[in-house]
Formats: structure tokens, C-alpha cells, sequence
């Protein structure tokens, strides 16, 4: 009878840092145009190849570790940033999309501020759930349901006429402190999985205890090693 030899199982890098990396710096590109300091569509590029494709390749890698917040989390966002880039990219290029997607004045923001919306439901739950995993997380998630909300006032508005109304200038802002909360979590990510013991805190559950296969310093729960 063949013998068959149990191979071990491969021990695989943290994705959570690269994920949350990504998310930062293109949150941070387009916040920083909507508080009119950084010029438009230079976050085009982030979004669909570091915020997009590199953020979804970290979610697929949550998967393997069996971490099913990180994986639903880090992919959703991916998918986030592909679409809207793609979107705002064909409104560029396109002169028949933009036609169409511009046929009625107001019909731009309106469909923004729908796109937004939807996300923030998701972000709702998914704020909910970031309380089980650390304050770092939470943080993140806390910043952004903010900076969607006042983003879909603020499109919402703008689509009913009145343009320059402040909410997406606020959203902005409050959207380059998510870009700093989620740069945080990364940092600390990157230098907990360097370090045998916790460098950077990044804080205890809110709410419940530690998922058992999470580790401590890392900023998104998963399979433990070994």
C-alpha cells in the first residue's frame, strides 16, 4: 500500500497590512480632491490597480487564511474601487456614457450618491462586526461609515441643485482621517508580523472576545500558525 506523506501546511504572510495599505492611499488621493487640495482623477490609476486589483488579491488571501471579515471586507472595497474607477472612467473617455449617464441634470450625483449609499450598507454591518475584531479595525470602519454618509448627502444635494453645498468638502476630510486610520492599521500590521510580540497596539475588541484563531498585533483576525 502506498504511503502517502502529510505535507505541511504552508504558512502564509499577513495580507491584511497590503489590503489596508491599498485602501488607504486611494481613499487618501480622492478625499483629498474632494477637499480640494489634491486635483481630480489622479486617483483613477490607484484605484483600479492598488485599491482595486491589489485589495482584491489581499481579500482572495483572507480567504486561505480563513478569515472571513478580512476576505468579505478587503474584497467588497477592491470591487468598490474597480467599479467606481471604471466608472469615472468611461464618463472620462466615453462620450456616449457620459451622455448617458448625464441625460437629466442631476442624474450624475444622483447615481453617486446611490453607489455610496449601497456601500454604506454594507459598511453599517461591517462596523458592527469591526468591533470584534480591535480598536484599529473599528476605527476604520468608524471613520469611513461617516465619510459615505456625508458623501451621499452631500451627492444627494448636489443632484437636487445645489451644488457646492459643503457635505462632500466635509466628506473629504473626514475621509483622509479614514485614509490615516487605515494607514495605522497597516503600519502596525507590518511591524506585529516582523516582531514575535506586539510592537504597534492596535487595541482590544469592543465588544465579545478575541475570535480564538486570531493573533495578537495583527489587524484582522485569522487562522492561527502552526
Amino acid at each position: 500500500m502506498a504511503v502517502v506523506e502529510e505535507r505541511p501546511a504552508l504558512v502564509v504572510a499577513d495580507p491584511a497590512p497590503l489590503g489596508l495599505a491599498g485602501f488607504a492611499l486611494t481613499t487618501f488621493l480622492l478625499s483629498g480632491h474632494n477637499a480640494t487640495f489634491i486635483p481630480d482623477l489622479i486617483w483613477i490609476g490607484p484605484a483600479l490597480f492598488y485599491g482595486g486589483f491589489v485589495q482584491l488579491l489581499a481579500g482572495m488571501q483572507e480567504y486561505r487564511n480563513k478569515n472571513v471579515f478580512g476576505a468579505t471586507a478587503f474584497s467588497t472595497y477592491g470591487g468598490f474601487w474597480l467599479g467606481l474607477g471604471i466608472f469615472v472612467t468611461f464618463i472620462v473617455l466615453s462620450k456616449n456614457f457620459a451622455g448617458a449617464i448625464g441625460a437629466h441634470p442631476g442624474d450624475l450625483p444622483n447615481a453617486l450618491a446611490w453607489f455610496l449609499m449601497a456601500f454604506a450598507i454594507f459598511n453599517f454591518y461591517m462596523l458592527l462586526w469591526s468591533t470584534r475584531i480591535n480598536l484599529a479595525v473599528f476605527t476604520v470602519f468608524l471613520t469611513l461609515q461617516a465619510t459615505e454618509v456625508l458623501l451621499v448627502i452631500g451627492f444627494f444635494d448636489e443632484a437636487h441643485g445645489h451644488a457646492n453645498n459643503g457635505w462632500i468638502h466635509t466628506g473629504g476630510w473626514v475621509g483622509i482621517l479614514t485614509a490615516a486610520a487605515a494607514w495605522y492599521a497597516s503600519a502596525a500590521g507590518v511591524v506585529n508580523g516582523m516582531s514575535p510580540t506586539p510592537v504597534v497596539p492596535v487595541g482590544s475588541p469592543l465588544w465579545g472576545r478575541m475570535p480564538r484563531m486570531s493573533r495578537p498585533g495583527s489587524p484582522m483576525p485569522r487562522r492561527s500558525e502552526g
